[in-house]
């Protein structure tokens, strides 16, 4: 097991497929983009499979997240679904999407055995999501939503980033939207995670502040506690139920203590958290002929420095150097 030394056990595997994007969202990465990883630098298509394979079949892993960067824009990701599927035992997998190219993907994904989909979805207006991503591509993203839906992905999950005097004023939109289409909406709070290192606490919605923003449109009742287990949302019942919302409180409510996560990049790094100064390198052993034994001790001893929470709020905390498109979320 991916055992550290508070305990904690990784179970959930993020695991990111490529560090570009067809979007340039501000919170994420400047309009002009970035520099992409050198393709020789990347997992193949059969490495991922390996170092995942080795992850479920050997280190105790039940979960596996594909992210990005976009991961829809990895053109083996229907195999590298099904095969992480065809695993003993089988894992849950999902993928983290902006939702571009899923009204394509989404049957093919689903027949490949992919469980579910989060898709990140900040706005209902077009001309704030053109002001947010940089792309005039909102009909696409909800073309992909509903395409999850009919394709069987469900839950559908509805990741959102409200940004002070930006999108904050349509919360109570995005959550009757979400309601409407029997989708599963999380508000996230903004993370210092931006490539141009611009976040400033001053500038982020809380979680006390998107509580405030919806409760007078809607009766929010807290979920059952013991019921959150490692899950990053405190959930609410809305109106009632059975719909629900989630809230995740990364920066201003952590939840280090019980997180369950680790993750892999795509030029084959492990990072146990996504604020992480530190990274351990399985590209490099297994290219180097490492076996699949060696890989999972690697892998073990790797977890096993993970520091106990992210530190966001010690002054001596720094920025990851890695932008989280090039980390994975």
């Amino acid at each position: 097991m991916l055992v550290d030394t508070f305990g904690r056990v990784a179970t959930d595997l993020r695991v990111s497929l490529t560090d570009r994007c067809n979007l340039r969202c501000s919170y994420c990465m400047p309009p002009e983009g970035l520099d992409w990883l050198p393709k020789p630098d990347l997992l193949t298509a059969d490495e991922i499979a390996r170092l995942v394979a080795v992850a479920v079949e050997r280190l105790g892993v039940t979960e596996v997240r594909y992210t990005g960067g976009e991961p829809l824009l990895r053109r083996e990701v229907v195999d590298i679904v099904a095969r992480t599927t065809a695993l003993t035992p089988r894992p849950q997998v999902s993928i983290t999407s902006n939702g571009i190219g899923l009204a394509r993907l989404a049957e093919p994904l689903a027949a490949a055995g992919l469980d579910r989909v989060n898709i990140s979805l900040d706005t209902l207006d077009r001309d704030v999501f053109v002001k947010l991503a940089h792309r005039d591509r909102l009909a696409d993203v909800l073309a992909g939503l509903a395409a999850a839906a009919a394709a069987g992905l469900r839950p559908v999950k509805v990741n959102a980033v409200l940004m002070r005097g930006v999108n904050d004023h349509e919360a109570p939109g995005l959550l009757r939207f979400c309601l409407e289409h029997g989708y599963e909406l999380r508000f996230i709070e903004q993370m210092p995670l931006d490539a141009q290192h611009g976040w400033r606490r001053e500038d982020m919605i809380t979680a006390d502040e998107i509580l405030r923003i919806l409760e007078p449109e809607f009766t929010l009742t807290p979920d059952d506690p013991a019921e959150r287990g490692s899950a990053p949302a405190e959930v609410f019942e809305v109106d009632g139920g059975p719909a629900r919302v989630g809230v995740i409180g990364s920066v201003t409510r952590p939840f280090c203590g019980s997180c369950d996560r680790v993750r892999l990049t795509a030029d084959g790094q492990i990072r146990n958290c996504l604020f992480a100064t530190e990274e351990s390198d399985l590209r490099a052993a297994m290219r180097a002929g490492a076996s699949d034994s060696e890989l999972a001790e690697r892998w073990l001893a790797a977890v096993r420095r993970k520091r106990a929470g992210h530190g966001i709020d010690d002054p001596s905390f720094l920025q990851p150097v890695r932008p989280m498109s090039a980390i994975g979320g």
